[in-house]
């Protein structure tokens, strides 16, 4: 593999926080971005960047597209410069949803040139150094390993354990027709919380890593509450209200913001996933806004790189 000029490379979405799993917790989806790298012939040549899919005019094309930016950024990491590069990119996964598409392209990017290099990182180097480029782990980590994944910080370096996910809790994902930055989301939390806050999270967290793997409908149904980012978001979530509740009506454990917003996530049973997805969606497009709601799988493989046809 590490002697192709030419990969391809598959990233799965991802939902971050999943309630009380504040910037430390997250889970890959089966929804992928696809990346291909093609090493271009002529030295001096700058990066040839082109996107297909959902939201593909709005991605730059030059230096400053974010997969090009974490390509890059490993060349640096090795005291190396960049060769130049052809990246194409094809999206499924909707940008400023909340679904991780910035860790697929940043996750692609470092695996691309790992790649490329001859795989000078192994996959603990490159997880430290997608953490750095995002700014926190609950995306980047299961959008690499896949699965569900809990992430903390331990003498500068990142710990990372895997959750056990039962199948018999099905995520579901409402993805609605319009963007929330980031930053925006980030912005409407306050900069400081009680400790009240904090213990409620701590016991919530520990019920949804216990009910995840047992598929407690108890545990999960307490799990899901949340004090720390969520009361905050919420008003900027038009209909979330309804649609949280519609949901529960239709036998879903909960529903969360799924990462920063607006995408929201609910978890059921297998019998009721169906259900939860037609209801969420009905609820919230009553409320005049469009949505498309998905009855997912866990990703349990992360980032998959393979050789292009004919490479």
């Amino acid at each position: 593999m590490s002697n192709t000029q030419t990969l391809t490379i598959q990233v799965p979405a991802t939902t971050a926080n999943i309630g009380p799993g504040f910037d430390c917790l997250g889970a890959a989806l089966s929804l992928h971005n696809r990346f291909q790298f093609t090493l271009l012939p002529d030295p001096s040549a700058s990066p040839l960047i082109q996107a297909t899919g959902q939201g593909a005019d709005q991605l730059p094309t030059d230096d400053q597209n974010l997969v090009y930016r974490a390509f890059a950024a490993t060349y640096q990491h090795l005291g190396q410069t960049p060769p130049p590069i052809k990246i194409d990119i094809h999206l499924d996964i909707p940008q400023a949803r909340g679904l991780g598409s910035s860790a697929t392209a940043i996750i692609a990017g470092l695996i691309g040139a790992n790649e490329l290099a001859h795989q000078p990182l192994d996959q603990s180097e490159l997880l430290q150094l997608a953490i750095t480029l995002e700014g926190h782990p609950d995306n980047v980590v299961p959008a690499m390993l896949g699965g569900c994944c809990l992430a903390t910080q331990a003498n500068d370096q990142w710990q990372i354990c895997s959750i056990d996910w039962s199948p018999e809790v099905v995520p579901v994902v409402a993805i609605p027709d319009f963007e929330l930055k980031t930053d925006l989301a980030r912005n409407a939390l306050p900069n400081t919380c009680g400790y009240g806050d904090a213990i409620f999270n701590m016991a919530h967290l520990g019920f949804l890593l216990k009910g995840l793997e047992q598929a407690d409908p108890a545990l999960l149904t307490t799990a899901l509450e949340d004090k720390l980012h969520q009361p905050y978001r919420l008003k900027l979530i038009p209909g979330y209200r309804d649609v949280y509740q519609a949901a529960q009506d239709a036998g879903a454990y909960g529903l969360v913001i799924s990462g920063a917003g607006p995408t929201l996530l609910a978890l059921g049973s297998r019998e009721s996933a169906d259900a939860i997805a037609q209801t969420i969606q009905t609820q919230w497009q009553a409320s005049g806004i469009p949505v498309q709601a998905k009855v997912m799988s866990l990703d349990r493989y992360g980032a998959v790189v393979q050789s292009a046809p004919g490479a």
